[in-house]
């Protein structure tokens, strides 16, 4: 057997969930194109390779199709429903339909229409850490983390923000199937998770229809004016954009607070220069984004044979473009293991390049900007409670179950 078949490569193991970058630093160093037997799939680790791939035509992001065309002979399954859902979604085409979705989409995340956000974003953040030093609570995601982006995509979609646990539990269901997130196996999970995404998909319908009458100023309205060519999103795209950026945009955002907040625990010297030099916030959340970023795996599908590193790729087979290891590797980032909240240039691909690039990226990055440096000023003394933190099995995702912490602020 030769060598590299015995590096440990299970990304969902108890080991590799907790501290996915030891695992990952083995196989980047001894096996950076690696065939995984435990996923099926190609595990791509290094920087140069995996900033490749991300514009490589040979991989497809088009990686629910495949998958529904394999089963064709087959009884439909809740599974299968949940992938025909998903197949149009834009993170699941390529071009031409995905530069079409991605063109008319744009139109709700303008530069100017992001930036106009910071005020009430604040106010927003301001609200939830009131509360949160008031209530005496200690788990800055259940109160801090993960309201602020629900809130923040609900608002943007014209719905109540009352509604946002509704979207948490959705996209706690979806994501167990759809993407790959692990977990504990259930036998009704296909099933749940596609009534979950049906009752999704007819609350966003409902919402759909309010603003076609009632258009307001937020994204969903946007993305139902007609462009300059006089095209539109049909009916099923609208519903299908809206659930992929529910989904999207607050699993993402909270996933980046909660590791930078938890990242600045485990340092406390970058913790003190944030402190000191409140200023740098934008260069310090560049660096804690890939430091331990939201997001540690993207899917791709093999469409045309290549090489690579001497391995022969071929189509049909999967490859899992590994962001985590990435963002880590020594031969593009100089003592990749320790943040360094100074660092300038920072190159990382924590949400991805190329036409795939996270189209929400910037909204991400000005809501944790805006968190983390609340959280910082507001939380004097600010501390991990009593035992370690837990991380979700996820292939896809970096996210941890909580983050109990103490402080000083007086209530």
């Amino acid at each position: 057997m030769a060598a590299h078949e015995m590096i440990a490569d299970d990304l969902l193991a108890p080991a590799a969930s907790a501290d996915p970058h030891r695992v990952l630093a083995t196989l980047r160093e001894q096996d950076p194109v690696h065939w995984s037997a435990t996923h099926r799939a190609w595990l791509v680790t290094r920087y140069d390779d995996v900033a490749a791939a991300l514009g490589n035509k040979a991989l497809s992001s088009d990686r629910v199709r495949p998958l529904l065309e394999a089963r064709k002979s087959h009884d439909a399954s809740a599974s299968d429903r949940i992938r025909e859902l998903l197949s149009e979604w834009m993170v699941v085409t390529d071009p031409p339909a995905h530069t079409r979705l991605r063109r008319l989409a744009g139109r709700a995340f303008k530069q100017q229409q992001i930036s106009a956000m910071g005020e009430r974003i604040e106010r927003l953040v301001d609200s939830l850490l009131d509360e949160f030093v008031a209530g005496g609570h200690t788990d800055l995601i259940a109160h801090v983390a993960y309201p602020l982006p629900a809130t923040v995509i609900a608002e943007m979609l014209g719905a109540p923000a009352g509604d946002r646990d509704r979207f948490r539990h959705w996209s706690d269901e979806l994501a167990l199937v759809a993407f790959g997130t692990g977990g504990q196996a259930r036998p009704d999970r296909h099933e749940r998770a596609l009534r979950g995404l049906e009752e999704l998909f007819d609350y966003l319908r409902s919402l759909v229809e309010l603003r076609r009458t009632q258009p307001g100023d937020d994204m969903l309205s946007a993305m139902m004016v007609d462009d300059s060519s006089g095209e539109m999103l049909t009916e099923d795209e609208l519903v299908g954009m809206c659930a992929l950026l529910l989904f999207a945009g607050h699993e993402t955002t909270t996933n980046s607070i909660a590791n930078g907040v938890l990242a600045l625990l485990e340092h406390p010297e970058q913790l003190a220069l944030l402190r000191r030099e409140p200023e740098t916030i934008t260069t310090a959340v560049e660096e804690l984004l890939r430091f331990d970023g939201p997001i540690k795996v993207l899917n791709r599908w093999v469409v045309e044979d290549f090489d690579l590193r001497g391995r022969s790729i071929r189509s049909g087979e999967r490859v899992y473009l590994v962001i985590a290891a990435a963002n880590r590797d020594p031969a593009r980032f100089a003592e990749p293991d320790r943040p360094d909240l100074s660092r300038n240039p920072n190159p990382h691909i924590a949400f991805g390049r190329g036409i795939h690039a996270c189209i929400g990226a910037q909204l991400a990055r000005l809501e944790t900007r805006i968190a983390l440096a609340e959280v910082v000023e507001r939380l004097p003394g600010l501390r991990l409670d009593d035992g370690r933190p837990e991380w979700k099995a996820s292939l896809a995702s970096r996210s941890l179950t909580e983050l109990t912490v103490a402080h000083d602020a007086a209530r």
